[in-house]
């Protein structure tokens, strides 16, 4: 079964077709993204002499089936016999029916990514032609093509190629260099043939040496879009030779005659590296390190210094004469204005001196507290501030060093300010504790004198910069402010919160008293609900009590002797021992008849037969026997209950005579 179909296959390619006459010329891959279109150009040979292609059918991703013995696939185009071009839907065929194949298909889906078969036939011979598609989401970058060497200065052709054209789809390769702000102009030209589709722009420059490793940058554009569809770029690599060389002068203090000079050979930038340094000087010298040259005993009258950094050229830097001078000596900060106290918002003028220098050139400095300031000789203020109070230091300096003056204290006098209460521990104090409150100001000469305000604006008498309340209450809670005055004036400071909460002793108290009101609150209506039901059942049983001919009767557990059960018709006792000493209600029956047939009662109890009693207000009773006790006799009810006494009452309702029916117990109390 495997070798039947390629046997069907080989018998179809023998039986329809030569595959030595047909000739196809097409790219092999075409390229495009969703929403071009495809420009396929394609030309082909029949053959035999004569033949016209008879059919045309356009598959994708087209299979064989071995059922019916032909290809199978989404049908894109089909032309049969000699037609004129036209397009069926996104396919059109702009060939003809001797040698052109060409087709173009717009739009382009995604989905049409895969291979595409041009089916033909000629009467008897049949072909596939397949043709790959590359179809993207997105525009695919363009390739920047670089000659081998780029060096500063000569003329160099960079190439940006897309593998991508389509008449009905207008595009444009646009370059850019970093650093510049204009385009590059380029020559853009378009092949559309059968052996290659690509469009490509050509730009032609001068790099200068500043190019090195700068972005090149090639956008794929097209007319309806607003950004770049895509993009490439590279990083350019310039040769040029070592760039902006220079000399320094490398040594810690000024240089005067018979000293060590180092001298370095620096440069910003250089492609390839630098391999060498060149070295023009006098006297006795060495280099230390590559780059690195000190000048030993240097004389007062050296000629100039230059170096040169090599690479496969070299780049000279300029000469450096050395010159053997002192810096400025006898550096000094002077009060021009005022004579005598600095006053907070008086002008000030401060000027920086110095004795001597050589050369004479030379630079002036301030700083204070260690930090730039200013350049200048004078250093002047408008309207001095507290904040400008501090050490200050004027700098001197010539080509050849620097001399710095001794600090110089500013001190300004102004009135209290920026008062503000600080708390300690905290602003939130529990009571019982202690709290200390601190009036930090701001002032010089320093605050003289102190005064303490509540929060109800109240003097409190205080006159000192700290205020201690130890120990604190809850009632101190509130806000305080203090007032502070020297001979210059008085500031006063914001309120301060200070927030005095309760201990854990006074807050488990209050817990206490408010749940002891809240369970009063809560159980006085349940109670006064529970004594309402007692008082109306006690009413109720006093009310059967005095309409009914009811008689009561006390049991008393008698320990010295036990009843026998048939003692007489009058008494007869139970007893269960399953309940046991849990017996709390029995079912007591009034007799029926002259003689009661024995049953079980609801109790658990036997009835026995009895003799007839009179049906008159005698009472008929059950004693109740509890195990383990002893014996149960009726006693009056005026005997004192004890631990042992049982309580039942009979309620007999009614007077007369008792009918015949069945009657229960209307009311039974057991008490235990």
């Amino acid at each position: 079964m495997h070798l039947l179909s390629p046997l069907l296959l080989l018998l179809e390619y023998v039986a329809f077709s030569d595959s030595q006459d047909w000739k196809f010329e097409h790219p092999t891959t075409l390229y495009a993204w969703e929403g071009t279109c495809i420009w396929i150009p394609c030309s082909y040979t029949i053959p035999g002499n004569g033949k016209v292609l008879d059919n045309l059918t356009v598959y994708q991703n087209y299979k064989w089936d071995d059922k019916t013995k032909d290809f199978s696939g989404t049908v894109l185009y089909e032309k049969k016999k000699v037609e004129t071009p036209h397009n069926q839907g996104r396919v059109q065929f702009l060939g003809d029916d001797k040698s052109n194949c060409t087709l173009h298909i717009h739009p382009v889906n995604a989905q049409d990514n895969g291979q595409l078969g041009l089916r033909v036939t000629s009467k008897n011979d049949r072909w596939m032609e397949k043709i790959v598609l590359n179809i993207s989401k997105m525009a695919p970058p363009p390739r920047i093509n670089l000659p081998s060497e780029i060096r500063e200065l000569q003329e160099v052709t960079l190439t940006c190629q897309l593998d991508f054209a389509c008449l009905g789809y207008q595009i444009k390769l646009q370059w850019s260099l970093e650093g510049t702000q204009h385009n590059l102009s380029s020559v853009t030209s378009t092949s559309l043939t059968t052996k290659t589709v690509f469009t490509q722009s050509q730009l032609t420059f001068q790099p200068e040496w500043t190019n090195h490793g700068k972005k090149l940058i090639c956008q794929l554009r097209n007319d309806n879009a607003d950004g770049p569809l895509s993009q490439e770029t590279v990083q350019l690599d310039v040769k040029h030779s070592p760039k902006e060389v220079t000399m320094v002068i490398q040594n810690p203090t000024p240089i005067r005659e018979g000293d060590d000079v180092t001298l370095f050979c620096n440069y910003t930038s250089s492609n390839p590296s630098v391999t060498r340094y060149e070295w023009r000087t006098q006297g006795s010298w060495k280099e230390i390190m590559p780059g690195a040259l000190v000048i030993q005993k240097v004389p007062w009258n050296a000629s100039p210094f230059s170096c040169a950094a090599c690479n496969r050229w070299c780049s000279w830097a300029s000469s450096v004469n050395l010159h053997v001078q002192y810096a400025p000596k006898g550096v000094k900060v002077l009060l021009i204005s005022p004579g005598s106290e600095i006053y907070s918002g008086h002008p000030v003028l401060l000027r920086c001196n110095f004795s001597s220098s050589y050369p004479t050139d030379v630079l002036f400095f301030w700083k204070k507290n260690g930090i730039f300031l200013k350049e200048g000789r004078d250093l002047s203020f408008d309207s001095i501030s507290p904040e400008d109070a501090g050490n200050y230091n004027c700098l001197v300096n010539n080509s050849i060093g620097q001399s710095t003056s001794e600090a110089w204290k500013l001190q300004v006098l102004y009135a209290p300010r920026r008062l503000r209460v600080s708390i300690s521990p905290k602003d939130s104090v529990m009571e019982g504790k202690k709290a200390v409150l601190m009036c930090e100001s701001d002032a010089n000469p320093p605050i003289s004198r102190y005064t303490w305000f509540d929060w109800n604006n109240q003097n409190l008498h205080h006159d000192d910069q700290t205020l201690r309340l130890d120990p604190v209450k809850v009632q101190d809670s509130g806000a305080y402010w203090c007032q502070g005055a020297n001979r210059l004036g008085m500031g006063q400071s914001p309120p301060r919160i200070l927030t005095v909460y309760y201990s854990p002793e006074t807050i488990s108290k209050q817990v206490a008293l408010g749940m002891g009101l809240f369970l009063a609150i809560l159980l006085l209506p349940l109670l006064g609900v529970k004594l309402q039901r007692s008082w109306k059942r006690i009413q109720s049983q006093q009310g059967l009590q005095e309409n009914s001919s009811a008689q009561s009767f006390f049991v008393r557990n008698r320990k010295v002797r036990r009843a026998p059960l048939s003692e007489g018709p009058h008494s007869l006792g139970c007893y269960n021992p399953v309940m046991e000493d849990s017996i709390s209600y029995a079912t007591l029956r009034f007799p029926l008849a002259e003689t009661d047939t024995p049953r079980i009662g609801e109790a658990g109890t036997s009835e026995v037969q009895r003799t007839p009693l009179n049906r008159d207000n005698t009472v008929t009773y059950s004693v109740v026997q509890k195990r383990q006790v002893g014996d149960y006799e009726n006693v009056t009810p005026d005997v004192p209950e004890d631990e042992g006494i049982h309580y039942s009452e009979l309620v007999h309702l009614g007077i007369g005579e008792r009918p015949l029916s069945q009657e229960g117990v209307e009311y039974v109390t057991l008490k235990h």
